[in-house]
């Protein structure tokens, strides 16, 4: 019987001692998706980039707005949210007798005043003038009439608080027997009492409105006026875009 071939058990087939031959791979080679370890490989994310900058007709803000008692911005910082999303608007409010010093000490970037205030280093953009009105207890008959002149006051106790920005005097009126009050709102609240009236802007009687006072437009008297102030040479750009809004600038418009 002839022998196998050599290298060959039985029919041809390898001995069950001889090696089997395999293919050699590169050193640290894994199977393609997975890490030496057989676990999946992950994509490594992509590292953020740099946080875009403002846009340079947006301000990084915030920008601080004074106003005194008795201002109305509403209508402006509306319009601010609109066009300065991205540029906070933080209102600080004012005392009347504080409003340039919060200028001139940074405290507010731009404010709401009431004139007269000293210009000296400031720029001032009137706005509007607010009408006087007597305010008086709900029940007195100065509510008869729809307007007062001062010759309907004859008699009358003047209140006068120390806040007053209007610096009125009318003749014929009565000056109290008590203690000027601090503030309008303490005025009003004592004029509520029957004992005598206070005039003062409209708007401030009605920020201090109450049930039991009414108010009267006061023909001849005393205007307020309302106007924007900053520091001149803090012109910054968001005072700038404030003022741009205030004049009624669109957000497209130059200066």
């Amino acid at each position: 019987m002839a022998k196998g071939r050599a290298g060959g058990g039985r029919g041809g087939r390898p001995r069950r001692d001889a090696p089997t031959r395999r293919t050699a791979k590169p050193k640290g080679s894994s199977p393609a998706g997975k890490n030496p370890a057989g676990r999946p490989q992950r994509t490594p994310k992509p590292s953020p980039g740099p946080a875009p900058a403002p846009s340079a007709s947006e301000p990084a803000g915030p920008f601080r707005l004074g106003a005194i008692p008795g201002a109305t911005p509403g209508k402006w910082i509306d319009t601010w949210n609109e066009r300065m999303p991205r540029t906070a608007l933080e209102l600080v409010a004012l005392a009347v007798a504080d409003q340039r010093h919060a200028l001139v000490e940074s405290e507010v970037d731009a404010a709401l005043v009431r004139l007269p205030i000293d210009k000296d280093g400031l720029n001032v953009i009137p706005l509007y003038d607010e009408v006087p009105v007597v305010v008086c207890a709900r029940d007195s008959h100065l509510t008869a009439a729809e307007e007062l002149d001062a010759a309907d006051l004859d008699g009358e106790v003047l209140i006068v608080p120390l806040d007053d920005v209007l610096g009125v005097t009318i003749p014929g009126t009565v000056r109290p027997a008590f203690a000027a009050p601090a503030d309008s709102s303490e005025a009003i609240a004592t004029a509520a009492t029957g004992v005598g009236i206070v005039v003062v802007p409209m708007s401030l009687a009605r920020l201090h409105h109450r049930k039991d006072i009414e108010y009267r437009p006061l023909r001849g008297g005393p205007a307020s006026t309302v106007a924007l102030a900053w520091v001149s040479d803090r012109t910054t750009a968001e005072v700038d875009a404030f003022v741009g809004i205030v004049r009624g600038r669109t957000a497209n418009s130059s200066r």
